[in-house]
């Protein structure tokens, strides 16, 4: 047994320099809830964030009027925007077809993913509270506008807990990706417990999860973690935050477990060739191929238990939507939106396909969605500006009944007129669908009970089974 004047700080990252520093402490008293609130329809959820802001009229919301009406003025007030470089009427570039059973109306922007019409709902009545990209990152993620609040995966990995002691409970995937403005703090847990943080998982490393390949024998390791919890276990009787010190121990173990778990977790060698296909991983366009071998880890991801799974697009340069909201055509819209669209659509399809030839739609809710849509007019020639008023979102398994259609915008796709909705009624929705009463979720913080959806939110009982 070591004793005084032994520096066991300086023991503790010897002992775990090869774990990168996946151990978390500073973990908070509070726990998950001890059993969901009703019966829950998901399990997990896969968010595909749409960084920078898609057209909803150039997508899933499109409007005859604006062909009719293109190149004249708008007849309607026109709020401030983002650059106030306002132009006219700008129809959209695409055409419009029905898809489906259901024979709602998509343009041809998304085509693998108009195959899936029956799969998905459509929200056509989101709004926004802020048009400015970091705001707007935060604000759909967390319900806040700034840094500090945690996100809706943090929130649901706190709640709920892990499926899979293994591996993390919520987890971002990159593949050459950038962050969305706002960076790392958009996926954060703010006060909330630090093991519920989003886990950052890039794709196109040899090692996604940094330091994960282990510097020491694992039997090695293994001695050290006795050592450490025999010695925890006396400092935690002293103490009377002994759950917080437990807590860390407990991640001490999840770090050590991840060293086997993830390197196996993250190879696709075994995927059938058909699978690979049918994500896009062998496509010519790399950028697709990219976004595709994050879809396809999402449904492993999924299928290993865990709770809430983030993709992230990259940038194609274009209309100015740069690294950070690749969504962005100010300009070049046609050729932007055009190039984006291309990047996800096949992988996501692919993603809703697979799902549900193995029957994990049932049971895994995905969200597709930025932060706001865009005008109806042009900024420029060719571009489009932001616009909060109104935009679009879809939701698809995990309870959701497809084929519908919630809410309207006017005439024009500029504001929202009809079952007008926004962030806290999406998350409240999906905390419901996985059995938790989003009112009753709520950590307490500098004085008062905060949840994810503030003192707002209405479930969408119209789009669920």
């Amino acid at each position: 047994m070591f004793t005084n004047p032994f520096d066991r700080r300086k023991f503790l990252q010897m002992s775990f320099a090869s774990l990168g520093g996946l151990a978390l402490s500073n973990l908070s008293e509070a726990k998950s809830l001890s059993s969901t609130h009703h019966k829950a329809k998901a399990k997990s959820v896969i968010l595909c964030y749409m960084s920078g802001g898609v057209s909803h009229v150039d997508s899933f919301d499109p409007k005859p009027m604006l062909h009719k009406m293109h190149g004249k003025p708008m007849p309607v007030k026109v709020q401030k925007t983002q650059f106030d470089n306002n132009g006219n009427i700008f129809g959209s570039p695409w055409k419009t077809k029905k898809y489906g059973q259901c024979g709602r109306e998509h343009t041809t922007l998304f085509p693998h993913i108009n195959e899936c019409a029956d799969d998905i709902a459509v929200v056509r009545s989101m709004t926004a509270r802020f048009s400015e990209h970091a705001q707007g990152n935060f604000f759909i993620h967390s319900g806040f506008p700034f840094l500090g609040y945690p996100s809706a995966g943090s929130w649901i990995n706190y709640g709920l807990g892990s499926v899979n002691e293994n591996v993390p409970g919520y987890v971002v995937l990159k593949n050459k990706t950038r962050d969305p403005h706002g960076g790392e703090s958009v996926f954060g847990n703010g006060f909330l417990p630090a093991t519920t943080c989003g886990s950052f998982f890039n794709l196109h490393r040899k090692d996604p999860v940094s330091n994960i390949i282990p510097r020491r024998p694992l039997d090695q390791q293994r001695q050290n973690l006795n050592l450490i919890n025999q010695l925890d276990e006396g400092f935690a009787s002293r103490i009377a935050k002994a759950r917080e010190i437990k807590s860390a121990m407990t991640n001490y173990e999840t770090a050590f477990k991840m060293q086997t778990a993830v390197p196996e977790l993250t190879d696709i060698s075994k995927e059938p060739e058909h699978i690979k296909e049918m994500y896009g991983l062998n496509h010519k366009n790399k950028i697709l191929a990219n976004y595709g071998h994050q879809a396809l880890m999402a449904r492993k991801m999924v299928e290993n238990g865990v709770r809430f799974v983030e993709l992230t697009c990259a940038s194609v340069g274009l209309g100015a939507g740069g690294a950070a909201n690749p969504w962005d055509q100010h300009g070049a819209l046609e050729r932007g939106h055009g190039a984006m669209a291309e990047q996800v659509d096949q992988p996501i399809a692919a993603l809703l396909k697979d799902l549900k030839q193995r029957g994990l739609l049932d049971e895994t809710l995905v969200i597709f969605t930025g932060e706001f849509g865009r005008t109806p007019f042009s900024q420029g020639s060719d571009g489009r500006d932001h616009n909060p008023y109104g935009f679009s979102l879809w939701m698809a398994g995990g309870g959701i009944k497809g084929g519908t259609t919630y809410g309207a915008t006017d005439e024009l796709g500029y504001y929202a007129v009809e079952k007008k909705a926004g962030v806290y009624d999406l998350w409240a929705t999906v905390l419901h669908q996985m059995g938790v009463d989003h009112e009753k979720l709520t950590y307490r913080y500098s004085g008062r009970d905060i949840r994810l959806t503030d003192v707002h939110g209405e479930v969408w009982y119209d789009i669920l089974t």
